[in-house]
């Protein structure tokens, strides 16, 4: 029997994915679930998005798209992103993608040669590493523990660099750990950046609209423009619009990358769907209003859980200032027991909590970091003060 392909020994399912499956069968069994697992924002976009699409699918024409992007969507997002500072850039410099995911897998595709530097900081997003397996990319991981905050340090980022790796990812705000790095922590990396003209830099920012206390969000190329021909930056109506399942993601940056994506795209998917393009263009265009509700409901949330946390002996976690996420150190349980059962790692943790409370994480180590489990606070709001609260039991009958 003809057998597939060697990279497909190195291809792993999503590990938040199959934590929710878990927690969709136990929810099906009749157990009260209460899921912190999966990073969906839990809310819909406004009327007029689906407005767009009924009468875009009134109007289908049943013809192929552009690759790129229709120029409507192209424009739309190019207004998007003059809203953060991200300005200068074209329909030239502009490629899209089904979800930001996809549009990362096609500029890592478009960027690494079998063998090529591929670093990021870790906890990481699990796709990152997914990604570098599947093209064989030489992964090289820079830590960053609870004890620095989650964040990478310029020296830890210049040593990294000092090694030529083809492509540095960097993700702003933080999923696992919604941690955002200030003004003056980017503008401090874009110095060191400059320095290594050898790397690509990816920045995955699709939390750019979500962050709290005033933080803002920053890029390099505020601070250093002259990095423009090798920042590419990374969008997604998924988190802002509350859009995920519409799978649209964008890049912006060098026109030589904004033309490889696309020529990806000629070979996977030719299109984004013309209603699904509609409803993106309704989503950038239109009121604002539901996000920015979205994100006060969020950093409200976000000061539920770190009440939680913080009541707790011995669990540490650094205050998120955005996406939806905690990502607390809870090594402190390892080598106790609930009910019976040891729990000697995050994994032992996170099933022991879901057998008994029903509560639904993900462990830390599908994301680089074996002492934490991400905790997802997008659950509907009824839910969330309960799960807190069955969390911190939890805690309570660790013996």
């Amino acid at each position: 029997m003809p057998q597939l392909a060697r990279r497909m020994g190195r291809a792993k399912p999503s590990a938040i994915m199959l934590v929710a499956e878990k927690a969709k069968q136990l929810k099906a069994e009749g157990r009260d679930i209460i899921s912190f697992s999966i990073g969906v924002p839990n809310f819909l976009p406004g009327e007029h998005v689906y407005a767009a699409a009924r009468e875009a699918l009134a109007k289908d024409s049943g013809q192929y798209g552009s690759n790129r992007g229709a120029d409507a969507l192209l424009d739309a997002f190019l207004k998007h992103i003059e809203q953060v500072g991200m300005t200068g850039y074209t329909r030239a410099n502009i490629a899209t993608g089904i979800g930001a995911k996809h549009v990362i897998y096609n500029v890592c595709e478009a960027l690494l040669d079998e063998g090529d530097g591929f670093a990021f900081p870790t906890p990481y997003w699990t796709s990152y590493v997914d990604i570098g397996e599947i093209l064989n990319a030489d992964i090289q991981l820079l830590p960053c523990p609870p004890e620095q905050n989650y964040k990478l340090t310029p020296a830890q980022l210049d040593a990294a660099l000092a090694k030529k790796p083809k492509v540095f990812l960097f993700n702003n705000p933080s999923n696992p750990t919604g941690m955002v790095y200030t003004r003056e922590e980017i503008a401090a990396l874009a110095d060191v950046i400059v320095k290594h003209p050898d790397t690509w830099i990816l920045t995955d920012d699709i939390y750019n609209r979500m962050v709290f206390d005033g933080v803002g969000y920053h890029n390099f190329v505020h601070f250093r423009p002259e990095l423009r021909d090798r920042v590419i930056f990374l969008d997604s109506l998924s988190k802002t619009y509350g859009m995920p399942g519409w799978r649209v993601g964008f890049m912006a940056g060098p026109e030589s990358v904004a033309k490889a994506v696309t020529t990806m795209n000629s070979n996977h998917i030719t299109n984004i769907p013309e209603i699904v393009t509609a409803a993106a263009v309704a989503a950038l265009n239109g009121p604002q209003d539901i996000p920015t509700q979205k994100n006060a409901e969020f950093q409200a949330k976000r000061d539920q859980v770190m009440a939680m946390l913080n009541s707790i002996p011995g669990v540490v976690c650094p205050k998120p200032q955005g996406a939806f996420y905690a990502f607390p150190d809870i090594s402190v349980a390892f080598g106790k027991s609930h009910d019976g059962k040891k729990i000697e790692n995050d994994v032992d943790f996170c099933n022991a909590l879901l057998e008994a409370k029903g509560v639904a994480c993900v462990p830390g180590s599908a994301f680089g970091e074996p002492r934490a489990l991400r905790i997802s606070y997008t659950c509907p709001t009824p839910q969330l003060a309960p799960g807190l609260q069955r969390f911190q039991e939890f805690f309570a009958e660790l013996k």
